[in-house]
């Protein structure tokens, strides 16, 4: 399969492209670990970054929140991410949800590396 396709497919869906190559071990454990981050960081409160201004920092942070890929999209127009800062965690659920996203940025990568044969 196309290591292009197993990369975005992965970036999708958490542990797709693991899934696809038959490493159904790893995409379990990816999944699970990818969507508790997610389901934590929402029951923390936490929002994911907007782009509203332009701060380099916030733009780090949204690139990070759509790591999270199909997931984000979901939780975003759900409102499920929108956050409520006068909530104890919410510091703690917005880096949850970033967090996420970048460990599916990784996961990604490796699923395409394996496709490309470049890792066991």
């Amino acid at each position: 399969m196309n290591p292009y396709l197993i990369f975005f497919l992965s970036w999708l869906v958490p542990g797709l492209g693991h899934l696809l190559q038959k490493r159904t071990r790893k995409a379990v454990v990816f999944s699970i670990s990818i969507l508790a981050l997610l389901a934590m960081g929402v029951l923390m409160q936490g929002k994911f970054y907007n782009t509203s201004v332009m701060h380099p920092l916030l733009l780090l942070g949204f690139l990070g929140d759509l790591g999270n890929g199909l997931f984000y999209f979901i939780l975003k127009f759900s409102g499920l991410a929108a956050g409520n800062i006068q909530a104890v965690t919410y510091h703690y659920g917005t880096a949850y949800l970033a967090s996420a996203g970048l460990l599916n940025y990784l996961v990604a990568l490796n699923a395409f590396d394996v496709a490309k044969g470049r890792k066991p």
